[in-house]
């Protein structure tokens, strides 16, 4: 059922999208499948990088919060997509057994000039493990209005 609509999405508003523990096995096959890189897929090679362990890839972790985001928003929202983003960063590495708490927030948001039915919203994701922010993305959502008609 739709209960999110481009008028909900208010700059400021935040959305705590709750947590995500970070499972290795998934982590893992993920690293094997699109991101095979040693410190990824290794142990070994994990504890010998920068990062001191085996770590996430950072797509992966970008996907743990976009499960958040579905479940959270998405599910319940008129989306209609994404056209892209502007910013995506993994400022600290994420490991086996992480705690994530995941959040989004609203930074901008208006009609759309040349399809007024639809909203652009500007947002900013984030997963934070305790005080430290692991992954964030600024992007942009369209969403459809609540009363889904042009306006003059």
């Amino acid at each position: 059922m739709t209960e999110l609509y481009f008028e909900d999405f208010t700059p400021g508003r935040v959305f705590d999208l709750g947590t995500v523990a970070v499972d290795r096995d998934e982590m893992l096959a993920f690293a094997r499948r699109f991101d095979p890189q040693p410190f990824h897929v290794d142990d070994e090679a994990g504890k010998a990088s920068i990062f001191g362990a085996l770590a996430a890839s950072g797509w992966f972790t970008a996907s743990l919060w976009m499960r958040t985001y579905v479940d959270g928003v998405l599910a319940r929202a008129a989306s209609l997509g994404s056209p892209g983003g502007e910013e995506i960063a993994w400022p600290a590495p994420v490991f086996a057994g992480d705690e994530l708490r995941a959040a989004m927030e609203v930074l901008e948001a208006r009609r759309s000039r040349s399809r007024p039915e639809l909203g652009l919203v500007k947002l900013r994701a984030s997963l934070q493990r305790g005080d430290e922010t692991v992954f964030r993305s600024v992007f942009t959502g369209m969403f459809g209005t609540r009363d889904g008609t042009r306006t003059s």
